[in-house]
C-alpha cells in the first residue's frame, strides 16, 4: 500500500543519512524550494505516528516527516480551522506573539541529520529579523496559525524527497478511505441541525477533532 512505502522510504532515508549531514554545507545550494501541506497518513508500522506529507510547489516530489500524534492533531485543528474550547500550545504562542508585536514571516526546513529534520522561524517585529530554532513538526503547525509561507533546500529534497505517484493510484488508495466512511456520514445526514451541534461539542470536548470537522461539514451544508 501507498502509506507502507511512504513509511519505507522514510526507514531506508533514515539509515542512509546517518553518513551526511545537510544543512552546515557551504557549497551546496541555497535557493529555497517552497512547500505545500499534502496531507497526514497514520502509520500501520509504528504507533502513534503520522507521516506529515510536503509537496514541492510547482512540481512533483514529496516530504514525507515522521511526526508525533500531539503534534498531528495540532496540525490537523488547524487546516480543518477547528476552534477548541481553551487555546492548545501552538495557539497560545500565536497569541503571545501578537500581543508583542512579533510576527514569524516564513519557515524554513534548512536542516536533514541523522533521519531528523530540523527547522527554523524567521521572526519579524517590522524592525528586527531573528532566526529561532524549533523541531519542523511545531514549524509547520506554527506556519498554519500566522499564515506564512515553508520553505526547504535541494539537497534536502534531493535526500529524503520522493516522487508522487500517477494520480490514478492515487485516487485509487483513497477509494477504500472513502468507502469506509460513507457509513459514517449517513449517520450525520439522517441527525437534526440541533443533534449535529450536541454532537460536534461533545466531540470537541473528547478532542475528536477529525469527526468534528466531519460533523462541521454536514452543518455547512445545510446552511
Amino acid at each position: 500500500m501507498r502509506k507502507h512505502r511512504i513509511f519505507e522510504h522514510l526507514l531506508s532515508v533514515r539509515e542512509n543519512s546517518r553518513r551526511f549531514v545537510f544543512g552546515n554545507s557551504r557549497d551546496r545550494k541555497m535557493e529555497k524550494i517552497r512547500l505545500n501541506i499534502i496531507g497526514m497518513s497514520y502509520s500501520q508500522s509504528q504507533s502513534g505516528a503520522y507521516a506529515l506529507i510536503l509537496g514541492e510547489h510547482d512540481g512533483k516530489r514529496r516530504l514525507p516527516i515522521i511526526i508525533g500524534g500531539f503534534e498531528a492533531q495540532a496540525i490537523a485543528i488547524e487546516l480543518e480551522k477547528i476552534r477548541t474550547p481553551r487555546p492548545l500550545t501552538h495557539d497560545l504562542f500565536k497569541s503571545f506573539a501578537d500581543v508583542y508585536h512579533i510576527a514569524v514571516t516564513e519557515v524554513v526546513i534548512n536542516k536533514f541529520s541523522e533521519g531528523v529534520f530540523y527547522a527554523k522561524l524567521i521572526c519579524s517585529d517590522g524592525k528586527i529579523e531573528q532566526e529561532v530554532d524549533s523541531r519542523t513538526s511545531d514549524a509547520i503547525a506554527i506556519a498554519l496559525r500566522f499564515g506564512c509561507p515553508v520553505y526547504t533546500y535541494e539537497s534536502i529534497m534531493v535526500a529524503a524527497g520522493i516522487l508522487m505517484e500517477e494520480e490514478a493510484e492515487l485516487s485509487k488508495s483513497e477509494d477504500s478511505k472513502v468507502e469506509s466512511e460513507v457509513e459514517e456520514h449517513i449517520s450525520f445526514a439522517d441527525a437534526t441541525s440541533a443533534e449535529l451541534k450536541e454532537m460536534l461539542q461533545h466531540a470537541i470536548e473528547n478532542e475528536e477533532y477529525e469527526k468534528a470537522s466531519k460533523i462541521r461539514d454536514e452543518l455547512y451544508k445545510r446552511k
